[in-house]
């Protein structure tokens, strides 16, 4: 059950206080309308603690939603069982690192044309002029491109032995760039209009202002993008498991949610802009994904509508150690122990060193404290994993 700290209510039992006070600080903002609510991975972000979900009325704080605007996660389950995977699955690691390029600012050697990414071009948030066609390269060639960091994708087995592919990635370069943007002109209007914030990354925009209204457009936009984004590589992932395999792969079943976004939404009486920062939203019956970290469990999940977390629940286990502490305080050899059985980029070990598992909170735990705010409809088991550099 959560527990209450002044205006923030947490289901955390693993919390730092010093994330709980950077919630508060949030929830002091004058036109925040209600409580912020902790999800049971929270830990300190970049203004807004990464795990909460802030109610606003008249206003949006850009920085609260992030930089990888839209980011989330796609899980699809196949046809198969166990019996059709190989016993050594590095060809098949191959064929999808092959097919989904990832790391910092790749994409494809060349612009994609599909009908979905043409369509979001089609209604860009910007024109050509200034630093505007680069914006468009850089969202045509990474459009199906994994990025970087705890981006990745999974291939895993249920409770009934049945694989799944699951991946997580956002709007990768043009979102960072948009958010960007916005995050600078927020601050500016702070410093114009001499407001003193607790935290400059609290910078926030007013409902009713030609920038509030350009936010919300780049924001909406590269909202869809992480969606289309996300489709186009899980489509890529499947023709690679097909080609590995060599044999036909049916979709079951396919969930695809965000948990880095903005919405318009009604809560306790009031229309607001729901923020959830590293949140995925889970209304009655909603299915989202909720993954582990390397090498441990992931979830598919349905909501249960709980109104005290605004209908929301946890987007992953949460990190415990910064990713600077984990470099600093972790071992190869442990990270090696912990993916022993599964294929993944092991000549990359030192790299990724801050995605060790140990660097994350036990997602057990975290599925433990927010029994409230959903139910899991399947448990899965990573046995491959591949990660953007």
């Amino acid at each position: 059950m959560p527990t209450r700290h002044g205006n923030v209510v947490v289901w955390a039992t693993d919390v730092d206080q010093e994330a709980i006070e950077q919630a508060a600080r949030a929830a002091r903002l004058p036109f925040v309308r209600g409580h912020v609510a902790l999800m049971p991975d929270a830990h300190v972000g970049l203004g807004a603690t990464v795990g909460s979900v802030i109610p606003t009325a008249g206003a949006v704080i850009p920085a609260a939603v992030g930089v990888d605007i839209g980011c989330g996660m796609i899980a699809l389950e196949t046809s198969l069982t166990s019996h059709a995977l190989p016993d050594d699955l590095g060809a098949l690691h191959a064929e999808i690192r092959a097919r989904v390029p990832a790391g910092v600012g790749r994409g494809h050697d060349h612009a994609r044309s599909t009908d979905a990414l043409d369509a979001l071009l089609a209604r860009r948030p910007w024109d050509e002029h200034d630093r505007g066609a680069k914006k468009t390269r850089t969202a045509a060639t990474q459009f199906g491109s994994l990025g970087s960091g705890n981006h990745f994708v999974e291939v895993c087995l249920d409770e009934r032995d049945h694989v799944w592919i699951v991946l997580h990635s956002g709007s990768r370069g043009v979102g960072n760039v948009l958010a960007k943007e916005h995050i600078a002109t927020a601050k500016g209007l702070m410093a114009q209009y001499f407001v003193e914030l607790a935290d400059p990354d609290l910078a926030y925009l007013v409902e009713g202002t030609p920038e509030f209204d350009a936010y919300i457009r780049a924001m909406l936009w590269a909202q869809d993008y992480a969606m289309e984004n996300r489709e186009a590589m899980m489509d890529a992932v499947v023709t690679a498991l097909r080609r590995a395999l060599g044999a036909e792969v049916v979709e079951v079943d396919r969930v695809n949610c965000h948990h880095n976004f903005t919405e318009r939404e009604h809560h306790h009486g009031h229309d607001v802009w729901l923020t959830r920062k590293g949140a995925i939203r889970a209304r009655a019956g909603d299915r989202g994904v909720i993954p582990g970290s390397m090498g441990t469990r992931s979830y598919i999940v349905s909501g249960l509508g709980n109104p005290a977390s605004y209908c929301s629940c946890s987007h992953g286990a949460g990190r415990r150690l910064s990713r600077g502490q984990a470099r600093r305080t972790l071992d190869v050899a442990g990270l090696r122990a912990r993916m022993v059985g599964k294929a993944w980029n092991d000549a990359d070990a030192v790299a990724l060193l801050d995605e060790d598992p140990r660097a994350y909170k036990d997602i057990d735990q975290v599925m433990a404290d927010q029994a409230d705010l959903v139910t899991v409809e399947h448990t899965l088991h990573q046995v491959l994993n591949y990660k953007g550099l």
